[in-house]
């Protein structure tokens, strides 16, 4: 299961975001400001994986990179989910926040943050 599937999953087993964006999280799919209803988050890789750590010329770990943007009509609830989806990606992968926008544009609201992290790779129990 790739990076993309995983949060994915993290996000839609939560509650509070299934509640609120449930079908609106996407892949790199931004949604038009004019037609928006509801609130909506997108994940959307800022790099490709990179392999780091090695151990006998063999990597054992990735690091990615990825921003996972809030769009809703609501700040209230645009800023929720934002802390809501930072909280499951610390607690589900350990990758930490980093700098992101954070915008307001004809009555949407888009708290976009970046998170960077690495993972063992999926094969690491067999090399």
């Amino acid at each position: 299961m790739d990076i993309l599937d995983m949060i994915y999953d993290a996000l839609i087993a939560d509650d509070y975001i299934n509640t609120n964006a449930a079908g609106c999280i996407k892949f790199y799919e931004y949604p038009e400001t004019g037609d928006m209803t509801g609130a909506y988050i997108v994940i959307d890789p800022m790099d490709t994986p990179t392999t780091i750590v090695f151990a006998d010329d063999t990597w054992t770990r990735l690091d990615f990179l990825l921003q996972i943007d809030v769009w809703s009509k609501d700040r209230k609830l645009t800023d929720k989910l934002a802390d809501k989806v930072r909280d499951l990606i610390w607690e589900h992968f350990g990758f930490r926040q980093t700098a992101g926008p954070k915008e307001y544009d004809k009555g949407v609201f888009r708290d976009a943050r970046r998170y960077r992290g690495s993972l063992y790779r999926e094969d690491f129990n067999n090399l």
